[in-house]
């Protein structure tokens, strides 16, 4: 089995050392992601909302260098840092999804990168 390193400048460059995705035996495996803006690797922490949309894009544009999309994600890992942000961010986690949504889990965690509120991470099918 073989494996291909997906990066984009599209997202933010990883923080340490990982590669933003895997491309693996069919699947993508994407690490996990957090608001950082690609363009100014500034954090996008205006409000849960903004951060959880920050994250997605980010998540939406490694896929789509490694030629696939949210249509094909079958799995999600959500972290929190605090469980009362669930409903937010669902909402807006929610609204990037068109098809059947993927399985998934989320849990809170004591801390998370840079001091964010939410971090994805997603295992999709490579088209």
């Amino acid at each position: 089995m073989s494996k291909e390193v997906i990066i984009t400048p599209a997202a933010p460059a990883p923080i340490g050392p990982y590669n933003q995705a895997i491309k693996a035996n069919g699947l993508v495996f994407v690490s996990g992601q957090v608001a950082i803006i690609p363009e100014t690797g500034e954090l996008q922490q205006e409000n849960i909302q903004s951060e959880t949309h920050q994250v997605m894009k980010n998540l939406t544009a490694i896929l789509h260098t490694a030629g696939t999309s949210l249509d094909q994600v079958v799995k999600t890992t959500i972290f929190l840092s605090d469980m009362s942000l669930f409903s937010a961010v669902n909402e807006v986690y929610g609204s990037y999804f068109t098809t059947a949504f993927p399985a998934r889990e989320t849990v809170a965690v004591k801390g998370l990168p840079k001091g964010v509120n939410v971090e994805i991470s997603v295992i999709a099918l490579a088209s």
